[in-house]
């Protein structure tokens, strides 16, 4: 075991097994004291695991979608190691069918469990990691959110709002040194069994995301950054802006923009904002700059 994260407290939430379980075991070989979530008895295997192994964890089952059982998991967190500095939200399911065949209670579903899941632990520990100055939460994406994938619009949604969340936490936490990044994984896992082909077992392990989580969780982290990975491959997604046009005065404006939609979906020179008030300074920028 590393020593990179020694004192360091982690949760991980839908840790019994997968992904979860992937993060848990990593996080415990750097150092971390790491509480392990899941709805069952699983939670307690894992930590039994991270135990033998020669690191610190305590099971803890509960329901991320149930506040008060965030709560009671951030308090055990507290009452066995006395501080929480790691939360990774990877609590998940899927409920995958084209929209007009899904029922709206698994789409409420899917959004309960994914970003519902992800409010409720990640409040459960923020006033805790403001007061103490020092916080890392991830947030777990996807590129199904981020790019789309048929049949998988609650979860697409759901994974496209944690996107938003992780943005605007990130601002929030900044001046407390809370910082809040966002892991798109590729891996084969129960999950996503079925999906990729059979020869990606060997590849798309769960373990091989689980080293980029180190980056997103360590002492020098980022904020604000969504990281892909998958089979020992990293990349980066950025929610961009292009410069797009101006035609405020043009005789017909909507009926310029329609003819003109190729230019305004240009990407020389696009931006990466650093918040959402970018869009009104950068086209009030614009308006400004036309001869009057």
């Amino acid at each position: 075991m590393s020593g990179r994260l020694k004192g360091r407290v982690a949760i991980v939430t839908g840790a019994g097994a997968g992904l979860g379980r992937a993060h848990a075991l990593e996080l415990a070989r750097h150092g971390a004291q790491v509480v392990v979530n899941d709805m069952g008895g699983s939670a307690q295997a894992v930590a039994d695991e991270i135990c033998k192994a020669g690191g610190a964890a305590i099971g803890c089952a509960g329901d991320v979608t149930r506040y008060d059982e965030m709560e009671a998991m951030a308090a055990a967190a507290l009452a066995a190691f006395g501080r929480v500095d790691i939360l990774v939200n990877n609590a998940g399911i899927l409920r995958d069918r084209t929209f007009a065949k899904m029922p709206l209670d698994e789409f409420r579903q899917v959004l309960d469990v994914h970003v519902m899941g992800s409010v409720n632990a990640t409040k459960a520990v923020w006033s805790r990691m403001q007061s103490q100055d020092y916080g890392r939460i991830v947030m777990t994406t996807s590129s199904s959110g981020l790019y789309g994938s048929f049949g998988q619009s609650n979860y697409a949604a759901a994974k496209m709002a944690l996107v938003g969340l992780m943005q605007t936490l990130g601002l929030e936490g900044a001046k407390r040194n809370v910082r809040v990044n966002c892991l798109a994984p590729s891996a084969m896992t129960a999950m996503t069994e079925g999906l990729l082909p059979d020869e990606a077992a060997q590849v798309m392990t769960p373990e091989r995301v689980s080293r980029g989580l180190l980056a997103l969780v360590d002492e020098d982290a980022p904020t604000r950054l969504i990281l892909l990975a998958g089979g020992g491959s990293f990349e980066c997604a950025h929610i961009t802006m292009t410069r797009g046009i101006h035609i405020d005065d043009a005789d017909d404006p909507a009926r310029a923009l329609c003819g003109r939609l190729d230019q305004v979906q240009a990407q020389d020179g696009q931006l990466i904002p650093a918040s959402g008030w970018d869009q009104p300074q950068h086209e009030l920028a614009k308006a400004l700059a036309r001869p009057r």
